[in-house]
């Protein structure tokens, strides 16, 4: 005789079967849910931050580039009205510093202006003249320090015999060739000294790929002056 299975059997069946979960504590499912959510939650809110952050980091990298051109543009200005006979002519109201020569570097195809002052807020815009030595294109040793990895980058590229050309606020052109790469101490005083042949001396940090700048050492290179020629009153070298 077939044995019949009753509504109620089938629900002690299922008690059997589902066992393991009519053994939990009570509540435990809802709670499950609960932390579930809360991790979600929780996974939703830093997604956002991070968001967040690459945006804000984003817009900041704008910034100093939109800011980094439009100094650009504003020393260019400045340089066009020294050329006209305007004196120290600041780009910005505000600026402590002014351009006082322009540089080309024929091998790269570098185009610069030099600022007054060596200082961190001058080279933060452009290689930056050295106070107390002579302006780039006059007689002795200019001195002229820029960023490693910004505005003098390219002299790890330059090689003896390589020309650069400088305009003076007068307009005067002078040519110069490299003529030395050396490394050296910071300390050494040498650099500044203006006895022997007219000359550029380009500072900058070294090594040109290290993770800090503001080592012991500097990459210095010497370019003693060719000639010089007159261009058109008031025209730019540029």
């Amino acid at each position: 005789m077939t044995d019949m299975v009753t509504p109620n059997d089938s629900f002690r069946m299922q008690d059997v079967a589902l066992g393991v979960e009519c053994a939990l504590p009570a509540g435990y499912a809802a709670r499950r849910v609960a932390r579930r959510s809360s991790r979600s939650r929780l996974t939703g809110v830093l997604l956002v931050l991070c968001v967040a952050a690459g945006l804000w980091q984003f817009g900041q990298g704008l910034y100093i580039h939109a800011k980094a051109r439009l100094a650009q543009y504003l020393i260019a200005d400045a340089w066009h009205k020294t050329l006209s006979g305007q004196r120290a002519v600041k780009p910005w109201p505000w600026a402590d510093t002014w351009p006082v020569a322009f540089i080309h570097a024929h091998a790269s195809g570098e185009k610069l202006y030099v600022l007054a002052g060596a200082d961190g807020r001058a080279i933060a815009f452009g290689p930056g003249h050295l106070h107390g030595t002579p302006l780039p294109g006059m007689p002795g040793n200019s001195v002229i320090a820029g960023h490693r990895d910004t505005h003098f980058a390219f002299l790890r590229d330059l090689k003896r015999g390589d020309e650069l050309t400088v305009q003076r606020t007068d307009g005067v052109l002078s040519r110069y060739r490299v003529s030395e790469m050396t490394v050296v101490d910071k300390s050494r005083v040498q650099l500044t000294r203006s006895n022997g042949p007219t000359r550029l001396t380009l500072v900058t940090c070294w090594p040109f790929d290290a993770l800090r700048a503001g080592g012991p050492e500097r990459y210095v290179v010497t370019a003693i002056a060719a000639a010089s020629t007159m261009p058109v009153d008031g025209q730019s070298a540029e």
